[in-house]
């Protein structure tokens, strides 16, 4: 077994067959003609969900083509729905949403001004969501998306669904609510990202 050092983020020549090259992506090839391009999984800074009406991450690559968003033990200080919003280099975009979410197999909810991640909930209530977002194509994304939620000691699961076609390349997601007002009071968010 042979093991390969990348000690340079900087590509110095074209790679020949069989070679690795590393310049922010990795790539097996058999050919130089023919190349396989392998993106690495990027994990992004976790961020404290303990203030603010928003969490946003930004500076996502453009090749990037998968994205997982991750929050754990999150909650508001209100009861307005948990959302995940998308942008581009014109900035976050609020309309030409489409989905829902399907709490507890009887509560439902739709939006046009952002993906759901939850259904609604008291301010007690605290959310564990693993939300991903897969490019389909000509900068149409969709979502699936499962939550955990613990309200008082009463448990709720839910499972969302949506799509958004953005203006350009996405390069931000925004957690939020649906109201845009309510306060994050509780947890931690990132998102892993991948080509």
């Amino acid at each position: 077994m042979s093991i390969v050092a990348l000690t340079s983020d900087t590509l110095v020549a074209s790679p020949g067959a069989g070679q690795i090259e590393y310049n922010g992506q990795f790539y097996g090839t058999d050919s130089n003609a023919s190349r396989a391009q392998m993106q690495r999984l990027v994990l992004a800074t976790s961020q404290a969900s303990t203030s603010g009406t928003s969490i946003d991450f930004t500076g996502i690559p453009s090749w990037v083509k998968r994205i997982t968003v991750m929050l754990s033990g999150v909650s508001t200080n209100g009861s307005s729905t948990l959302t995940l919003q998308l942008g581009d280099s014109g900035g976050i975009e609020t309309s030409g949403y489409a989905g829902g979410c399907l709490q507890n197999g009887t509560q439902t909810a739709w939006a046009s001004s952002a993906m759901l991640l939850n259904r609604t909930g008291a301010a007690v209530q605290v959310n564990t969501t693993q939300a991903i977002l897969t490019l389909l194509g000509s900068n149409q994304w969709v979502l699936s998306s499962t939550v955990y939620s613990n309200e008082s000691g009463s448990i709720y699961m839910g499972v969302s669904s949506g799509a958004k076609t953005l203006s350009d390349t996405l390069d931000r997601v925004r957690v939020t609510t649906t109201n845009g007002t309510d306060t994050f009071d509780a947890g931690s968010i990132n998102i892993l990202y991948e080509g």
